[in-house]
């Protein structure tokens, strides 16, 4: 077993520490790109992946605790990603956790196998997997946003609320909730309102 001290994986986790902590802010500001632009529901998305992003964070950083005290200098490159359209912002996003699930995590997981730290392994090999869901769900509402049916269905389908709750079956958003007059941006198709995607 490698001594963590002289790891290639002490640096790989204070890299996806910073790459974490950086995505949290990325998608802070893109929700606040959302809100802007009456796309309530996109502000939510943004803003619980940025939750989960925050726990990320925390579960790399608690793998240095050993460390405590000293310094990690790192070498890494990060996306720079802000644009005018939340569509932009859905495809860059959508990107970035399909990289950090195909390279960055594998990779990391791979020499932290190598060198004997198993627990740490297993959490890069764990959160590229949710990574992998983050792309798929910023995914499908580029997707929905692009062919214009972020509030419009095919079919009849089950609409929330996220501001109240109201569920409404239709084939269109209601343009204002009929309990809480908030507009049609805080609706969302219900089998997407815990934020999954399903095939």
């Amino acid at each position: 077993m490698t001594d963590f001290k002289s790891s290639e994986t002490k640096v790989n986790l204070m890299r996806a520490f910073a790459g974490e902590s950086q995505a949290r802010n990325r998608y802070t500001f893109a929700a606040d790109k959302a809100k802007n632009s009456n796309l309530y529901v996109l502000e939510a998305v943004f803003k619980f992946t940025a939750g989960q992003e925050k726990e990320h964070a925390e579960i790399f950083y608690n793998h240095l605790k050993e460390l405590q005290g000293e310094k990690i200098t790192i070498d890494a490159d990060y996306p720079v990603d802000p644009s005018e359209t939340v569509i932009q912002l859905l495809r860059a996003s959508q990107k970035n956790e399909y990289e950090e699930y195909e390279d960055a995590y594998q990779a990391f997981g791979d020499k932290a196998s190598e060198e004997g730290f198993m627990p740490v392994a297993h959490s890069f090999y764990k959160i590229a997997e949710i990574e992998k869901t983050h792309g798929e769900r910023f995914g499908k509402f580029a997707d929905l946003m692009e062919q214009g049916k972020l509030f419009v269905s095919d079919v009849k389908c089950k609409w929330m609320c996220l501001n109240c709750g109201h569920i409404e079956e239709t084939d269109r958003a209601p343009e204002v909730c009929p309990v809480c007059q908030h507009n049609q941006g805080y609706f969302v198709r219900l089998e997407l309102a815990p934020w999954t995607c399903s095939e």
